[in-house]
């Protein structure tokens, strides 16, 4: 697939995904999405990628969905692209946002300016949110009458809690990169130009791990999150370890420890 509202590059072992419309603040559209689910499903075939960065061009992220091509469209009796109306938030229906994010490699939002709506909400089921010092988050769904979308009254209120969340949601406000990252939105704040090579950085450092126990260790987090039986928690944990004792990368990481080297994993 070509790519018109987004680019995409691998450097090193990393895939590089930058929403592309900057003159329009990267406002998402459907076509957007599906361009955006299409490198990430790239990236995870490429055994030469660990991780991806997911950044915006230009001074915003993505400041939330395209008023006309998406909300005028809809009133106005048209779909946006590609049966949205039978999909989650607003997403195509064959595109599964949240399960594609959670199945797939790691991925570090590196959000380099305004985050709003579908912006905002689009990054929150990602592995880590690195925010720049200009970055602006809002849940500005209740100023145009909707409601949040992609499971994000679940992972905002994990991140930053009930009372934090409600206020979000209930005020529709702006929030600086310093408050995300005060309150547990974002797990790290950059100044603007450190922003994307830290991101990278960080990148680069769970890139070097083992690609199954990644994706194993990131299927964990999603179901035993919230389960609060942990009779249930620790038997998928056992389940999962069982599969590393006779893996080949828990074979190789043991000996290489013994053999006082670094693992070679990809």
């Amino acid at each position: 697939m070509g790519y018109d509202l987004i680019t995409y590059e691998r450097r090193g072992a990393v895939g590089v995904l930058t929403l592309n419309r900057p003159d329009k603040l990267n406002a998402w559209t459907p076509a957007m999405a599906v361009e955006q689910a299409d490198a990430i499903e790239r990236a995870n075939a490429d055994p030469q990628v660990g991780a991806l960065v997911m950044t915006g061009a230009g001074r915003g992220f993505c400041a939330g969905a395209d008023m006309e091509d998406t909300f005028k469209a809809r009133l106005d009796g048209k779909d946006p692209g590609e049966d949205t109306a039978g999909g989650s938030g607003g997403m195509p229906a064959s595109l599964d946002w949240v399960g594609l994010l959670r199945r797939s490699k790691p991925i570090v939002a590196a959000v380099n300016g305004a985050a709003v709506g579908i912006g905002m909400t689009m990054v929150l089921p990602c592995d880590v949110v690195v925010a720049s010092e200009k970055a602006k988050f809002g849940m500005l769904f209740i100023k145009v009458g909707l409601v949040p979308e992609l499971a994000s009254t679940h992972f905002l209120v994990q991140r930053v809690g009930f009372g934090r969340a409600s206020e979000m949601c209930l005020s529709g406000k702006l929030y600086s990169g310093a408050e995300a990252h005060a309150w547990g939105l974002a797990d790290r704040v950059a100044a603007p130009d450190d922003l994307l090579p830290q991101a990278i950085a960080l990148a680069e450092e769970i890139a070097a791990n083992p690609d199954p126990q990644l994706r194993m260790i990131k299927e964990l987090l999603s179901r035993n999150g919230s389960e609060t039986d942990l009779g249930a928690v620790q038997r998928l944990e056992s389940e999962m370890l069982r599969e590393c004792w006779k893996s080949a990368e828990h074979k190789e990481a043991v000996a290489a420890f013994l053999a006082k080297r670094p693992p070679r994993f990809r």
